[in-house]
């Protein structure tokens, strides 16, 4: 595993947004309710919360709503992201992100360093750097001929 690096921001704060926003969810097909409070490298925060559709494909995750919404306003790099779910809003375990939101952290950050936080509540939580939880990821980097490369 590898080592993290501490870095400097209030993890309770960030927590504490993702459970206050939870009530946001909808969920109304799986009953599996989940929020996300995403610090961005302004200092700024953005909140999400999973959106399901009849028409299931059309949902979005916590995660990739928070980001998105962080994108449409202006930022581009994430600091850490706090996660926090469960079944009928109830907060009983940790909620790692899906791998499609793995894939979109991935395009908005430094894999190396970036941390995601899945928490019980804003003492009880697990965090790992995104290269813990997606390795040997593929990223804009990796694209010849763009920005990014």
């Amino acid at each position: 595993m590898m080592e993290k690096e501490k870095l400097d921001f209030d993890r309770g704060a960030l927590i504490q947004t993702a459970i206050d926003n939870l009530d946001h969810s909808y969920a109304p097909y799986s009953g599996f309710y989940v929020s996300a409070a995403v610090l961005m490298d302004s200092g700024r925060i953005y909140t999400g919360v999973n959106v399901e559709n009849a028409s299931y494909p059309a949902g979005i995750c916590a995660e990739r709503n928070a980001i998105f919404h962080a994108i449409s306003c202006g930022e581009k790099r994430i600091v850490a992201i706090a996660i926090v779910g469960g079944a009928n809003g109830e907060i009983r375990d940790y909620c790692p992100p899906c791998g499609i939101c793995r894939q979109v952290m991935r395009e908005f950050c430094d894999p190396s360093r970036m941390l995601v936080l899945m928490a019980k509540s804003v003492t009880d939580y697990k965090e790992a750097i995104l290269d813990e939880l997606l390795p040997d990821s593929f990223g804009p980097d990796m694209v010849p001929g763009t920005l990014a490369h």
